[in-house]
């Protein structure tokens, strides 16, 4: 199948496996979309974003946690750091986004949120932010989150940023509610309580 052909197939017979394939191909090289996106861009992965939640395996998410429990790693969300906001927090000059990655524990009903920096040059201060939460099941489909705590690790790097720790709880903590609009044994696709939409793969 030719790239026309591809373009002019209707939606309602492109299998899962063909629009995560589009997806994928339609995120690279927009860093998970945290620093702005171009809106046709934009416009295409959320159109690829809503085929999917269309044909979701596992409508009853929050009924079915074994499919959400384990390691998953963000590849898109429409939380963005942008202007000023990206200038204090030093991501244009210092520090670079790494992964960010989510695990979640069934039986404890514990959500751990890991985000990454590396600092330019300055190997010693890598590390991360981890942020620490409970959560407990409100519908079919929603999960109550509830924070607990954070850290920065190591402590050259929390001298570096105690003082934007607020900042960054602002951006990455996940209290409120998540619906989980897709998830299968690769993928979950979830929309927070602030209109956020998150996009995982599953990890080691």
């Amino acid at each position: 199948m030719d790239a026309e052909e591809k373009e002019n197939e209707p939606s309602e017979y492109r299998t899962v496996d063909l629009i995560k394939s589009d997806f994928y191909q339609a995120i690279k090289g927009i860093n998970r979309g945290i620093f702005g996106v171009q809106s046709a861009r934009k416009s295409e992965i959320e159109e690829l974003v809503e085929l999917l939640k269309s044909q979701n395996p596992t409508p009853d998410a929050a009924l079915h946690l074994e499919k959400v429990g384990g390691c998953w790693k963000l590849v898109y969300s429409t939380i963005t750091i942008l202007g000023a906001k990206r200038t204090k927090l030093g991501l244009r000059h210092f520090l670079t986004l790494r992964d960010i990655y989510q695990s979640i524990d069934v039986t404890q009903a514990k959500a751990i949120n890991v985000v990454e920096f590396d600092v330019r040059g300055l190997s010693l201060l890598n590390g991360q932010l981890t942020i620490e939460a409970t959560f407990k099941i409100a519908s079919k489909s929603r999960v109550d989150i509830c924070y607990e705590k954070s850290t920065i690790t190591p402590d050259q790097l929390r001298n570096v940023l105690w003082r934007k720790h607020d900042l960054l709880l602002s951006i990455f903590n996940p209290e409120g509610w998540l619906d989980v609009s897709y998830v299968d044994d690769t993928m979950m696709i979830g929309r927070d309580d602030k209109g956020n939409t998150f996009v995982l793969e599953r990890s080691e």
